[in-house]
Order: structure tokens, then C-alpha cells, then sequence
């Protein structure tokens, strides 16, 4: 029996419309209390704004015309998030757009413009550019990961691997990078991993795979993953219902004998410590994804700059 659900079904693209913008107001002034306020410390400061700002907006009303810049190729992410950010600190900052979220610049390239008074602009550079550089990070890396599997049928997705309260935005991220979203979270797909049939038995038996399938039948609008690590798991896994196996720390040649054994009956996911090398290897076997961490966890943060006009 074929799988229930489309491929695009188990591998969505986060669009910045599904984006919370309560969220992302919460998250900027987290990020404008650390710097301003201490936010995070028992002991506040006493002097609770930012002193050298201040100081130089009581002796002038300076309008300053800043440029940001990308220092190094990179992929673009986080542009969306600027408006907010300027706004969190002065109305009056103004942000124009030279490109915007998934765009490709080489070094030296134009991401675009700020106007508005010197000491907020001041006081926001650096949040913007943490923002900024992080998910272009994210995004330049994913890219890197996904031209390698160019021509092929196997898509790469994310995983749950990512910063505490940023994963929508390192999930965006991805697919800014040209990769696709795996689940967001607990609530969104049956997953049966290794520990989940621990605790229901030592092996996958007659009894588990009942349970499995209950789970399965009173949650009918939900795909469901089910992990191996042994060919003799696949077997109990379609058994179960399973909508996508996940072969996990599978060799090449394992893997090729897996996604034969499967066929059509599911989708194939190739998942545990892939990295960028693995990657021109795997896309031959006829996987229908890859799912692995390492362009959220492993990024560098991308050099960009603003430099005053």
C-alpha cells in the first residue's frame, strides 16, 4: 500500500506569512533588553541605557544614512525581520531594501539602506546585524547543502536540532537556503523512534505494532514516521502503517538495499551524522530525503556590516 500522503505533504516550506509577528516582537525585545537593560542578569545595571548613544543625542540631532553590506558571497535571510527591529527602537528609522529574503549576493553586495536619527540607529546595529547574520548563515550553508543534491529526486529537510526559541526562524532559514522543513515540533507528526518502542516493548512484537497502529488510526490526518536502524525493523515498520521509514546510521550499501526492500510502500528518509561530503554518494540511491542538522547547527555567521554613507 502506498503512502497516504503527498512528498510535498512531508516536507513543507515555511513562508514568512505563517510567521507569528507577536512572536518575532517578543524576540526583539529580548534581544533590545539584553543590550540595554541586562536582561538575564539578577543584578541589573544601574545605569539601564545605552550611555555612549545617549550622550551623543543630548549634543546633537544628527540624521545619519547607514548601508548594509555583505562583506563575503552569501545567502540572504532575515531582511523581513528589519522593519520590526528599527521600529522597536525609533519610528523614525527607515529601512529600503537592495534585495530581500533567499537572494544571492557576492561580496561587497547591497542588502540596502537605513535613514533616520544617528543614536537609534546606533543602538539598533548590532541586534540587526545578529539577526541578520545568523539566518544568512543558515541560509548560505542549507544552499550549499541542497546544489549538491541538484538532479536528483532527494530532497533535504531539517530537523528539530535548533535554538532554543529561534526554531521558526533557523526553520525559515533553511528554506531560504532551498531546503524544506521536516516537522516543526512534537505536535505535528507521529514519529516512533527507537526509545518510543523501548518503552513499549524490547522488540518491535505483535502487541507494539497493534499500539502503533491504534496511534496511527486516532490520529488519521498526521503522516507517520517510523525510525529503524535494522533490516529486520523495515518489515515491522510497513507493518505498522509507517507513511516514511527513517534509516538511521544506515551504510551506502545499507541504504541501497533498504530503499529497494521499501519500494513504493513508503518514503525513504536518510537520516544520523550525514554531513556536506556524504552528500554527492547519497543522492544516487533514490532517497526521498535527507534530513539532517548540521546547516543550522554548523553554520558560521556571515560577515555583513553597516557602514555609514
Amino acid at each position: 500500500m502506498p503512502p497516504r500522503f503527498s512528498k510535498d505533504a512531508l516536507s513543507p516550506r515555511l513562508e514568512w506569512s505563517a510567521i507569528d509577528p507577536r512572536y518575532l516582537d517578543q524576540l526583539i525585545a529580548w534581544a533590545q533588553a539584553e543590550d540595554l537593560t541586562g536582561l538575564g542578569f539578577k543584578q541589573r545595571p544601574a545605569h539601564a541605557f545605552d550611555i555612549s548613544s545617549d550622550y551623543i543625542s543630548q549634543r546633537t540631532e544628527n540624521q545619519a544614512s547607514a548601508a548594509i553590506i555583505a562583506r563575503e558571497a552569501c545567502v540572504l535571510c532575515g531582511l523581513k525581520l528589519i522593519h520590526s527591529i528599527l521600529k522597536a527602537y525609533d519610528t523614525k528609522l527607515s529601512f529600503h531594501p537592495s534585495a530581500t529574503d533567499g537572494d544571492s549576493l557576492e561580496k561587497g553586495g547591497l542588502i540596502g539602506r537605513i535613514e533616520g536619527p544617528a543614536a537609534s540607529l546606533l543602538q539598533a546595529e548590532r541586534v540587526l546585524l545578529n539577526f541578520l547574520q545568523h539566518l544568512s548563515g543558515i541560509a548560505s550553508l542549507t544552499q550549499c547543502f541542497t546544489d549538491c543534491l541538484k538532479g536528483s529526486k532527494t530532497r533535504l529537510l531539517d530537523t528539530r536540532k535548533t535554538t532554543p526559541l529561534y526554531r521558526v526562524l533557523e526553520k525559515y532559514a533553511f528554506v531560504c537556503g532551498g531546503g524544506y522543513n521536516h516537522r516543526y515540533g512534537l505536535y505535528d507528526r507521529i514519529m516512533i523512534k527507537d526509545n518510543h518502542w523501548a518503552t513499549l516493548t524490547s522488540k518491535p512484537d505483535a502487541p507494539a505494532l497493534e499500539a502503533i497502529q491504534q496511534l496511527r488510526q486516532d490520529y488519521p490526518e498526521l503522516p507517520m514516521h517510523i525510525e529503524v536502524d535494522h533490516f529486520d525493523q523495515i518489515e515491522h515498520a510497513l507493518n505498522a502503517g509507517a507513511d516514511c521509514i527513517l534509516l538511521d546510521n544506515f551504510t551506502l550499501d545499507g541504504l541501497e538495499q533498504a530503499v529497494d526492500q521499501i519500494g513504493n510502500r513508503a518514503y525513504t528518509e536518510a537520516s544520523g551524522g550525514i554531513q556536506f561530503e556524504d552528500l554527492n554518494a547519497l543522492k544516487m540511491l533514490g532517497l526521498d530525503f535527507i534530513s539532517t542538522g548540521a546547516p543550522v547547527h554548523r553554520s558560521p555567521w556571515i560577515d555583513i556590516g553597516i557602514d555609514w554613507l
